[in-house]
């Protein structure tokens, strides 16, 4: 088939960017059918469906992140004219089924833990109280944003906890799985800990610190790579990092201390330069060496290529003299490859029906019993030690009176009023931070990490 022939129509590109328009129909068609069945057959069941973590995994902790965007899908969830009747025309849903749709609006209830929270297997992350069929459209979206913004906060805070105090900058948009991807990738490795990010777009809607230097592209286009350095280092005299291993990384370090020195000649400095391939630990020590030979002992080495918190790990545990690094594929993807857990790198977070009309349900699955469900809205209480330390969690039914604990899970939205004030992401991360110091370093390891307590203590009558 010529795919130039004139038997096609010619259009536009379109950039298929999900769109608040488009909103409502993120959703799998099942959620629809089962509507329409609720429908028809007049089920009106208040529900609470819970969101929650089987398995993680890597490691043994999870950060919570993306219930923010959760909450602002739920609030403008709309199906305007344009969307019914594509429903009509496209499908097998009835009229009057989706004229019921066409006020929609989410009048039920919301607790959850807030973002940056720690969160362990088996733990109501996110109960969703509400009318049966309003409570199932939320499904897709709630899992697509969690499990995504909850591994990739989880990974960063592994690799931040890596670097050891030491600056980590975001790098994987253009490695991510797709758009919504890198920014929300972005936001979630914000939440757990980076110091920044590449991607402009993450600064502007959610104030993350951007950063930048230049690419291979830059010197290649050059007579020689000294030329390109001082032409940088002349645009930027404040903010100057040079890449230096275009070509040979040792020459590379020769030429920025060249332009170094013209540079405090000049009274500015050179902030840094980069080492994006090759032996990073070889490599920094011998342009460490190179730097302070020529007294240029407070420019800073950045690392970036294929780096995860495994090799960030390995490289300063051999003393590399690397003062910040940046990680890209790995952390926008939430790669899991060092790990016993072969398999995809995704978080596979469920959102199950466990109480209808105030009577705890679940699903039994005999056939594979590590898919039963635990009943009933529940409660997560956490408890510290004598030094303020995370010692274990235990889970209670809602209404069930405890003594003790700090209860977790808080009201986000009351009777389709929002009821929180959602903090800046800076906030969130500060948080993140807190929640971590709290936790012991048994459970924070690498490997052979420490599964945390969590008590699942339910009185179902």
């Amino acid at each position: 088939m010529n795919i130039k022939s004139d038997a096609f129509k010619t259009r536009s590109p379109q950039s298929a960017l999900l769109t608040e328009t488009d909103m409502a129909l993120f959703l799998d068609y099942y959620q629809l059918t089962m509507g329409q069945a609720d429908f028809k057959s007049q089920n009106n069941s208040v529900i609470t469906s819970n969101y929650y973590v089987r398995k993680i995994p890597q490691g043994q902790y999870l950060v919570a992140a993306g219930l923010e965007q959760v909450i602002h899908f739920i609030q403008n969830l709309h199906f305007d004219d344009d969307t019914l009747n594509w429903l009509a025309e496209n499908g097998e849903l009835d009229k009057d089924y989706l004229e019921s749709l066409r006020d929609f609006e989410f009048d039920g209830s919301i607790c959850a833990v807030p973002e940056g929270t720690l969160v362990f297997p088996d733990e109501p992350i996110i109960n969703v109280t509400g009318r049966s069929r309003d409570v199932q459209l939320f499904e897709t979206y709630l899992l697509s944003v969690m499990n995504f913004q909850t591994l990739i906060a989880t990974k960063a805070s592994r690799i931040v906890h890596a670097a050891r105090g030491r600056p980590v900058f975001d790098f994987g948009a253009r490695r991510a799985h797709g758009r919504d991807a890198g920014i929300l990738a972005a936001r979630a490795a914000f939440i757990g800990g980076t110091n920044g990010t590449s991607l402009v777009l993450a600064g502007r809607h959610f104030d993350i610190p951007f950063v930048g230097t230049m690419a291979h592209k830059f010197v290649l286009e050059r007579e020689t790579e000294i030329d390109a350095f001082r032409d940088y280092a002349n645009a930027f005299p404040h903010n100057t990092t040079l890449l230096i291993d275009t070509n040979d990384t040792i020459q590379g370090a020769r030429n920025a201390c060249i332009v170094a020195h013209e540079m405090e000649t000049r009274g500015t400095k050179l902030r840094a330069v980069r080492l994006d391939s090759g032996d990073l630990l070889t490599l920094s020590k011998k342009v460490r060496n190179i730097l302070n030979d020529e007294g240029l002992n407070y420019v800073r080495i950045i690392a970036s290529h294929e780096l995860d918190e495994f090799k960030i790990f390995n490289l300063l545990e051999n003393m590399a003299p690397i003062d910040a690094f940046g990680v890209g594929t790995r952390l926008a993807t939430g790669d899991i490859t060092e790990t016993d857990n072969k398999g995809a790198s995704a978080l596979g977070g469920v959102f199950k029906l466990v109480e209808r009309d105030g009577i705890p349900v679940g699903k039994q699955t005999l056939d594979e019993p590590t898919k039963a469900t635990v009943p009933g809205k529940k409660q997560i209480y956490r408890y510290t030690d004598t030094k303020g330390l995370y010692s274990k969690d235990s889970v209670f039914l809602w209404d069930e009176p405890v003594s003790e604990g700090e209860p977790l899970l808080i009201p986000i939205i009351k009777n389709g009023k929002l009821a929180y004030s959602f903090p800046t992401l800076t906030d969130i991360q500060t948080y993140t931070q807190n929640e971590l110091v709290r936790l012991p370093d048994t459970h924070q390891k690498l490997t052979n990490a420490k599964p945390y307590q969590v008590d699942i203590r339910l009185n179902l009558k």
